[in-house]
């Protein structure tokens, strides 16, 4: 079985790119704690691996609309190895996580506090008042595709 479940942050903004038939490629690399490394001091720190990942289709549009630098989420997909000749002749080899399911891992406001005001807002029309039941009116203009959680 090869399945994959990472929880990170973006180091930068996704790189979107469209293939000739227009099937949309997103690729960016997530910054994941590894939790416990052993100094030499005695005490234990923390440091980060970072994945490259690669997202297509509906998943890669997401990315571009929502997915920014230092936006945390959760990803799922498999390992994937490759290789390729560079410029010089000489083979380089990939390994990489293809992704098929991501979601965010933290609230706006979470995110806001954490990346220190970092959080950047899309200009989208502002929701109307919530109504009796504590939900908010979805307002014209928002594509329900668009939604992170259709």
């Amino acid at each position: 079985m090869n399945k994959v479940i990472l929880m990170g942050r973006l180091t930068r903004d996704p790189d979107v790119r469209y293939s000739q038939s227009g099937l949309a490629i997103a690729r960016y690399t997530l910054a994941v704690d590894r939790r416990f490394v052993r100094s030499n001091e005695g005490g234990d720190q923390q440091t980060a691996d970072f994945i490259s990942c690669v997202v297509f289709g509906k998943g890669a549009e997401f990315a571009e609309k929502y997915l920014h630098q230092g936006t945390k989420i959760a990803a799922s997909g498999r390992i994937q190895t490759g290789s390729y000749t560079n410029r010089d002749g000489q083979k380089v080899y990939t390994t990489e996580v293809v992704v098929d399911d991501q979601e965010f891992a933290e609230s706006k406001n979470a995110a806001a506090q954490s990346l220190g005001g970092g959080y950047r807002q899309e200009s989208r029309p502002a929701p109307s008042a919530a109504v009796d039941d504590g939900f908010m009116n979805i307002p014209d203009g928002v594509e329900d595709e668009g939604l992170p959680f259709n």
